[in-house]
Order: C-alpha cells, then structure tokens, then sequence
C-alpha cells in the first residue's frame, strides 16, 4: 500500500504563487527606449517561461518529499516470544512393521502413520521453533531448530528407513535434541520422543540423557508406538502375536517423569493423533501477538529529482542571464 505520511504538506504548493501575489513587487528601472529590438529578445522570453517550469517541478519535487511518501508491505505477525520443540523419531528398522491400522481398516507400517500425524501437528505449531532428529544406530540432528514449519515437514518426509541403521538409540536421539537447547534462551523447551522399541546402541544411556535434559530445564513426552496385538501368518496358519513386545515402556515413562513430561501409548493412528491433541493442550500455542508491517521511505526519488532541477536552473540561468 501506498500512502503519504505528511499528507497535509501539499497544502504548501500553492505557497510560491502567493508570494508573488501578495509581496510588493521590486521597482523596475527606467525603461530604455531603443529604435530597434536586439536580436534574441524572444529567445530570452522563451527561456523565462522554461525557468518558470523548472522552478514549479523543483517545488512540486520538494514538497512531495516532505510529505513522505511511503510503501507498506503486507502484515506480518510476530510473536515477541517463541517455544523450542525437538521432534526425535525412530528409523530403527522396526519401524517398518505394518501394524498400523487406519480409520479405513487398512494397515500402514509405523513410520508412514507418524509421518502424516506428525506433520499435521507441525504445521499447527505457529510461533513455535521447531527441530527434527533422527535416530537409529546413532542420534542425527536433521533440522536445527528454526521458525521454518514447512523444512521441518519436508525433511520428515524425506527420511526413510535404513538410512541410518536399523537398531535403536534413544539415548544418543535424546543427548541430539538436548545439545540444540544449550544456547536457547526460550522460556520453554520441549522434546517430543518417539519410539517403537528399546536402547539397544549409542554411548549414551537413556536415563543419563534424560538427566541432562532435566538439568538444562527441558521436558520430555515419550510416545511409544506400535500395536498390541497383530495375526502372524506362516506355514502352519495364522496367530496372534505382540509386535511391540520389545517396546521398553518402563524406560519411557521414567525418561518422561524425570523431565516434568509424560508418556504416552499410540497403538494406531487415531491414537496416536490424539496424543498430539493432548501435548498441543499441555504445551499450548502462545496467542500473544504482535503485528508487524514491513514499510520504505520513499522521500529519497523526489528530493533527488529536486536537486537535479536545482543544477539544471543554476546551469540556465548562468546561459541565459
């Protein structure tokens, strides 16, 4: 949007023509009376009128300037205080299983079902930082924390199993997230930690990195995942079986205890969607707002041409007398 902030100054256009108007003019001399004109007495008129011109576009350009123009973007919300959010999810290769059944009775593996959760909660996550971290044989930081909820949702996307081994370290994912709040001076910092099984690599033991997590003021909420039960088919028919009989549950609820946090059981995706209703309600979206509209000063593009018609009447008035 366009707009001049000084709107009122081109009230003081008019102002030269006052002047003239209404001061008293200064006497002219005695007339000369000669028998003939001198040659190039109508060029010198002519010029007159072409300093005349000059002098009202040199006005017009500083009195635009004054009244300073003024480009304004669109609005911007900001919020004067954000929270810190570390998402560590599991690329062990249990994360493959296919246990996963959806509200159409069809089944998903695990990690396909807390991608489409999980990238819906990122994207209601305004005004929140938000980093992601992965964790198989070892703990990856994917994303640094930033206010950019499309690249977190992006690289969450992208990851797929395999593609850092296929064991299970929480503990190192934990220390990962834990180590990105070291220089965050937000006054809430949060881990959501997501896993289908037990610590079974890493040089970090899950309890020593919820430790440190709860030395440096961050919570932690553990979600683990996976079914109850599931048929099994082999050579000899179908059974019943535990997908999730490696799940340390006891490990997690003690992680989140620790941390000031909570655990939490997501054996589907209607489950696990409900989880991050009720994380969303616990750590809660601030609504505090400010709004912030980008703007330009335009003043500069007048005055400029201003002071260009300024060197151009000096120049013709030393040409012309």
């Amino acid at each position: 949007m366009f707009e001049f902030t000084w709107w009122w100054a081109f009230a003081l256009l008019p102002l030269p023509w006052l002047v003239f108007k209404l001061v008293k003019p200064i006497p002219r001399p005695a007339a000369i009376h000669l028998p003939r004109l001198p040659e190039g007495l109508g060029e010198k008129q002519g010029t007159s009128r072409i300093k005349h011109v000059l002098m009202a576009l040199f006005w017009l350009g500083l009195v635009t300037a004054l009244a300073r123009p003024m480009w304004y973007g669109e609005p911007v919300q900001i919020q004067p205080e954000h929270r810190d959010m570390m998402l560590a999810v599991d690329l062990s290769g249990s994360m493959e299983i296919e246990d996963m059944v959806t509200a159409s009775g069809s089944t998903t593996d695990r990690l396909t079902a807390v991608k489409g959760v999980l990238s819906d909660f990122i994207q209601k996550r305004s005004g929140d930082r938000l980093g992601l971290v992965l964790f198989a044989d070892h703990g990856y930081l994917q994303t640094p924390l930033t206010l950019d909820r499309n690249t977190v949702a992006q690289q969450l996307e992208r990851a797929v199993l395999g593609l850092i081994g296929k064991s299970t370290a929480i503990g190192e994912g934990l220390g990962v997230a834990t180590k990105t709040f070291i220089d965050s001076k937000a006054p809430q910092r949060v881990i959501i930690l997501l896993s289908d099984g037990a610590n079974t690599a890493g040089v970090i033991e899950p309890l020593e990195a919820a430790q440190l997590a709860k030395d440096n003021d961050v919570t932690i909420y553990t979600i683990g995942v996976g079914a109850e039960q599931m048929r099994q088919r082999s050579l000899f028919g179908s059974r019943m079986v535990n997908p999730s009989q490696d799940l340390d549950e006891e490990t997690m609820t003690q992680i989140a205890k620790m941390t000031g946090g909570e655990y939490f059981r997501a054996r589907d995706p209607k489950e696990l969607e409900t989880i991050y209703q009720i994380i969303d309600q616990l750590e809660p979206i601030s609504s505090a707002q400010q709004t912030w509209r980008p703007r330009d000063e335009l003043f500069r593009f007048p005055l400029a041409f201003a002071l260009v018609l300024s060197v151009v009447i000096v120049v013709v008035r030393r040409r012309h007398g």
